[in-house]
């Protein structure tokens, strides 16, 4: 459940929690003409960057050129987080990061291990984030909604605000 209070106080935490806990999320390069598709988020919160695992040959690499941006849009396992995730994008072939994130789901991706030549990562340098945080309790909503129906003013049912994130 998500803790609006949170969300108001101190949204970035919150955040880099809730993404340690998603396990899938859509990604999509802006411009590219290209659907949005899911992907693993890794997170690293010193850089504010998520890392994703994919192959060089994939339609998503494929779009990715130097100075791209891209969205990542997560929504919690409750459904009362929604966050929208935006950067510049790269392709970063990074051994560091292949050998810090490894797993056997990721493993499952790559035939040939850490070494498989198609073997590649992206990594969304976030710099504006979007969060809608909402309450899912069904008290708190039929309250919020019987409410607005009585007095005409809108359900007070979440929070919503927007960060800048330093380079």
């Amino acid at each position: 459940m998500t803790d609006i209070s949170k969300t108001k106080t101190d949204p970035l935490q919150q955040l880099w929690d809730v993404l340690e806990h998603v396990h899938a999320g859509m990604l999509g390069v802006e411009e590219s003409g290209q659907h949005m598709q899911p992907m693993a988020p890794f997170v690293e919160k010193e850089t504010n960057s998520i890392w994703f695992y994919t192959r060089t040959d994939s339609d998503l690499v494929s779009a990715v050129r130097t100075g791209d941006r891209a969205h990542f849009c997560v929504i919690s396992k409750d459904h009362d987080y929604h966050a929208c995730l935006a950067g510049a994008i790269d392709e970063v072939k990074s051994r560091e990061h292949i050998d810090k994130y490894w797993s056997a789901p990721v493993a499952a991706w790559f035939e040939g291990g850490k070494d498989d030549p198609a073997l590649t990562m992206l990594q969304l340098k976030l710099d504006d984030v979007s969060i809608w945080a909402s309450t899912n309790s069904s008290l708190r909503f039929g309250w919020e909604i019987a409410k607005a129906n009585l007095t005409g003013k809108e359900p007070d049912l979440g929070y919503h605000t927007q960060l800048s994130l330093p380079h």
